[in-house]
């Protein structure tokens, strides 16, 4: 997992609470530094599993490597605005600036790009003007005004609105507004097919805890406060919006019709983010949702 990343609050609590015990599951942290470290330690067999997306198995699987997606979050990010610059809608968005904190490839913004050519007629594309950078760098300059609005990652959006910062558009509303329902989830744990069928009730309790550790993090503050050192919040104010923001982001439910929502998202971010985005993937496989998990 990434050494800073979400995933640690939730695997802390697990640890904490000692809920794999029961199951006689041991639990091995590798601390990684970027994304494409945990893509590599998958790859090179030196983790089980890791928290990617399933756009990134399914170019995988696509490639002739088995990976396969369990559900870990809804939240990926969303369209923050700066409320003293005067932008109201998805339209006082060309000629602005906009921060981008994934780069040009980064999901929110492409699904951004897709909702305003489809909803509003616009390329935003070709009318804002991009600014890629680290996600700390974005919110750093949206906080000084340089940027009057940002797509970033949604913890540091939960920072953001800490700050007064607002959220014009989240990834849920533009799913919505797409048609696409059920909201699908979009994080998720990331492993080889084979490895999940040799390892599949080891697989399904480790899940079975993670949504345990979710379920004591949505109901109990108390919880939380053993975690402000990985969480790392500025003040109380930031700390609240952090944990709504996690808490927002538990899937619910997750089965047939989530699939099927996923597989439509993906039509849309494929027609809009072309090969640089889906490489050579046609269709989103099923067979990329691992079927040993399911939340009715």
């Amino acid at each position: 997992m990434l050494q800073f990343g979400t995933v640690t609050w939730e695997l802390e609590t697990l640890r904490r609470h000692g809920l794999l015990d029961p199951h006689g599951v041991t639990l091995e942290v590798v601390p990684l530094a970027s994304e494409n470290a945990l893509a590599v330690a998958l790859q090179g067999d030196r983790v089980d599993l890791i928290v990617s997306d399933w756009l990134w198995a399914a170019r995988q699987r696509d490639a002739g490597h088995a990976y396969q997606f369990a559900p870990y979050s809804l939240s990926i990010g969303a369209v923050m605005i700066d409320p003293a610059a005067g932008i109201d809608g998805v339209t006082d968005l060309p000629g602005r600036k906009l921060g981008i904190a994934g780069g040009p490839v980064d999901k929110t913004w492409i699904l951004l790009r897709a909702y305003a050519r489809e909803r509003h007629d616009l390329d935003l594309g070709a009318t804002v003007e991009p600014t890629y950078a680290a996600p700390p760098m974005i919110n750093a300059l949206m906080l000084d005004g340089t940027l009057p609005a940002a797509v970033n990652f949604w913890h540091y959006n939960a920072r953001l609105e800490s700050r007064d910062m607002q959220a014009l558009l989240t990834i849920e509303q533009m799913l919505a507004d797409l048609g696409i329902e059920p909201l699908p989830p979009l994080l998720g744990w990331v492993f080889r097919e084979e490895w999940a069928e040799r390892h599949h009730q080891a697989l399904q309790a480790f899940l079975a805890a993670t949504y345990e550790a979710k379920r004591i993090l949505a109901t109990d503050d108390t919880a939380w406060e053993p975690l402000r050192t990985l969480v790392r919040p500025e003040d109380e104010r930031m700390f609240s919006t952090l944990k709504a923001g996690y808490r927002d982001g538990i899937p619910r439910r997750y089965g047939d019709a989530e699939i099927e929502a996923a597989q439509r998202l993906f039509e849309i971010l494929a027609e809009e983010g072309g090969g640089a985005l889906v490489g050579g993937v046609r269709h989103l496989d099923p067979q990329v949702f691992w079927d040993g998990f399911r939340l009715p």
